[in-house]
């Protein structure tokens, strides 16, 4: 499986912006069976894990985050979405999609840039 990650962009703090991840050449019963995180490497930071969302819906989010950003997802889309809400400058960075399945294997996105300007 191939990831396309997008939805990046410049935003004032406040703002939001909602990153996708696509599961490009996959159907969706393969897609079904991956847990898939969002990370963000931030200017002078290690990669941190932002949410994560599994096969069955289970989510997981970073303490920073919580109430601010949603993680989900779309199987007629064979999407996953990062919802981030009121964001702040602390926020910037590069966020990479990451999905992992048991019987498939795993796969990286490419990087999309969000900046947040104060």
């Amino acid at each position: 499986v191939q990831l396309q990650a997008s939805g990046g962009g410049l935003v004032q703090a406040g703002g939001s912006l909602r990153l996708s991840c696509k599961f490009s050449r996959s159907i969706t019963s393969v897609f079904n069976t991956y847990d898939t995180t969002w990370y963000r490497q931030s200017a002078g930071k290690e990669r941190e894990l932002v949410a994560s969302i599994t096969s069955d819906g289970t989510t997981n989010y970073a303490d920073s985050v919580k109430g601010r950003f949603t993680i989900y997802k779309d199987n007629s889309r064979k999407t996953v979405y990062l919802q981030m809400n009121s964001l702040k400058p602390e926020d910037t960075g590069v966020y990479s999609c990451y999905a992992k399945s048991e019987l498939y294997g795993e796969s990286w996105g490419q990087g999309t840039l969000v900046t947040v300007s104060s």
